[in-house]
């Protein structure tokens, strides 16, 4: 395969930001854009009772050089030379707005390995699985300029060529090359779609038909301790390598930055399994024992044996209905600062639930963004979110993965607490523009 030349370096801060003591704060990607705006308006915006919440973020860096005894986690992909989001609010509890409801499919992943079963699942997955090399100019210091080139794995989602991969393993990439597992290769290949609130890309093989789709899953279902297998290219040259394990826990949140630092990505509400996950299986899928895509694995411990990532499959459902009905796709989002609920959380700001998503700012600034799809639909500060559409916050995702399946456009009713009472809000999704 590829030769690896430039690999970019990785440095990781681990767990979530903006938390106070073990408070984990969640902000959504629409969140991260109006704070860059509103601090064109008031630099000192932060005052005292910022300083009591302030974020305590531990920050690993990961360098070639030099002993680091504490646990990194770093983008897992053979970049060559170079190297989340909140739901909508229901505003009213009536609307002449239909509320859109989704079919998950079957649900595989009650089911169990048994003997010589995971031979069967890795075959019948594999025929879905690809092999993505990616060429990308580069110029040096000298003012140089060459080509170098990397690896990364993906996932046929459309029989007619649409590929599921991390944006990490395309970005920057002036061509791009997809290698079906029996070894076809296919140059005319164009990125047509990327998730600006997470590490997601989609790609579309020109011209192309009959393609072996991989058959996805309902990842608001996972189970702590339930088979899993990951598929990959494993360092860029192993192609469709296989290593199995279980899902060791959910909704972690890790934070990624190159060696310079001015690039960072949070990364929130993954799947942790100890199923190997090796440089180039960036954008492979983890696949749960009745061979269905539950997760795109993304990222590795770095120190930690055993300790790999992956984004929830749910959590892209919505742009890729989009792609399937009309070629372009936006994401989905609400536009809210969320505290994630857990009993610690509840008892630190005195809630009456355990598990949710606190609408909260630690700063002067709302949590609720201006002229966001949750300001017109009604939402306040300190409103909590249990369930959207019924389905529960925290117990099947994040308000941000849980917000990923749906499209623009589409109205769905968030259950509400606020000051004490349970109310139902609609809120009709936009799209997020960076």
């Amino acid at each position: 395969m590829s030769e690896n030349k430039g690999e970019k370096n990785e440095e990781l801060v681990t767990e979530d930001a903006l938390v106070k003591e073990d408070v984990i704060v969640e902000i959504d990607g629409a969140g991260k854009k109006a704070v860059e705006q509103e601090k064109a308006e008031s630099i000192d915006a932060k005052g005292a009772e910022d300083k009591k919440n302030e974020a305590k973020v531990t920050e690993v860096k990961l360098k070639h050089s030099g002993n680091k005894a504490a646990m990194a986690i770093s983008i897992v992909a053979l970049l060559c030379g170079c190297g989340g989001l909140t739901l909508g609010w229901m505003g009213y509890e009536k609307s002449s707005t239909p509320l859109t409801f989704l079919s998950s499919g079957a649900d595989g992943n009650s089911a169990n390995f048994t003997e010589g079963s995971i031979a069967d699942t890795a075959e019948k997955v594999s025929e879905s699985v690809v092999s993505i090399v990616t060429s990308t100019k580069t110029t040096d210091y000298f003012g140089q300029s060459y080509d170098s080139s990397a690896a990364g794995t993906g996932i046929i989602v459309t029989e007619d060529g649409y590929i599921l991969t991390n944006k990490h393993v395309v970005n920057g990439a002036s061509k791009v090359t997809v290698i079906l597992d029996d070894g076809t290769t296919y140059e005319d290949v164009e990125v047509v779609a990327t998730d600006p609130l997470n590490d997601i890309a989609f790609l579309k093989i020109k011209d192309v038909s009959g393609l072996k789709a991989a058959t996805l899953g309902d990842s608001k279902t996972i189970n702590v301790g339930q088979q899993v297998i990951a598929i990959g290219n494993a360092l860029g040259e192993y192609q469709n390598t296989v290593t199995s394990g279980i899902v060791s826990g959910t909704g972690r949140s890790v934070t990624a930055t190159d060696s310079t630092g001015s690039n960072m990505e949070t990364l929130s509400d993954m799947i942790q399994t100890d199923a190997a996950i090796n440089s180039g299986n960036s954008g492979g899928p983890l696949v749960n024992a009745a061979g269905q895509v539950i997760g795109i694995n993304t990222a590795t411990s770095a120190t930690a044996e055993n300790m790999g990532f992956a984004i929830p499959i749910s959590s892209v459902k919505g742009m890729l209905a989009q792609l399937k009905d009309g070629g372009k796709a936006e994401r989905a989002y609400l536009g809210v600062y969320s505290v994630v609920i857990t009993p610690e959380v509840a008892k630190a700001y005195n809630l009456p639930v355990e598990s949710g998503s606190y609408l909260y700012s630690s700063s002067s600034y709302s949590a609720i963004l201006k002229d966001s799809p949750a300001a017109k639909a009604g939402l306040k500060d300190k409103d909590i979110v249990t369930a959207v559409n019924g389905v529960k916050v925290g117990a099947a995702g994040s308000l941000s993965d849980l917000i990923g399946e749906y499209k623009p456009g589409d109205t769905v009713q968030l259950t509400v607490v606020r000051e004490g009472k349970e109310i139902a809000v609609n809120v009709t999704l936009e799209g997020y523009s960076k």
